[in-house]
Parts: C-alpha cells; sequence; structure tokens
C-alpha cells in the first residue's frame, strides 16, 4: 500500500513534514522497486531520510518529541541490520 503525506505509518508521525515526506518518497520506492517487506521498508527509509534531512542540517523531529537530531541515526542504525 503506498503512503501518502495524508495516511503514514505510526512511527513517523514525530519527523517533520520535509523528512517525513522524504521517508514516504524512499519507503513507497523500497516497496514497489524492492517488493521490500513493509516494516523493513519503514526503517530503512526513515533511516535514509534522517541522513538526508542531516546532511542538510534540518531539523528532523518535531520538538515535542523530546528526541534530538543526534539520536536519529544511532537508534535506526540497529533496525537497518535486521
Amino acid at each position: 500500500m503506498p503512503w501518502t503525506e495524508q495516511n503514514y505509518p505510526q512511527s513517523m508521525k514525530n519527523l517533520m513534514a520535509p523528512v517525513r515526506r522524504k521517508a514516504i518518497e524512499i519507503a513507497n520506492a523500497l516497496l514497489e522497486e524492492e517488493k521490500m517487506d513493509e516494516g523493513r521498508a519503514i526503517a530503512i527509509a526513515t533511516a535514509k531520510a534522517e541522513e538526508w534531512a542531516k546532511n542538510r542540517k534540518q531539523q528532523i523531529y518535531k520538538k515535542s518529541t523530546g528526541r534530538s537530531n543526534d539520536d536519529s541515526a544511532a537508534a535506526n542504525s540497529s533496525a537497518q541490520k535486521k
């Protein structure tokens, strides 16, 4: 099922809108082109979108989440390895 800006995985709710859009774009591509499992596609897409934002010095998470921008890559690197 392709995700949209209105219908996206719950795990992406705390991402800033530009980062979430990039994560949705990557996840949809992984599902379509790689025929990847949804859970794995979400984890990889989130990690890659966070990396994308960090490289552009963009805020990754909404301020109300309590997560810092530095927490993102470490938290998702283990998800990518599975």
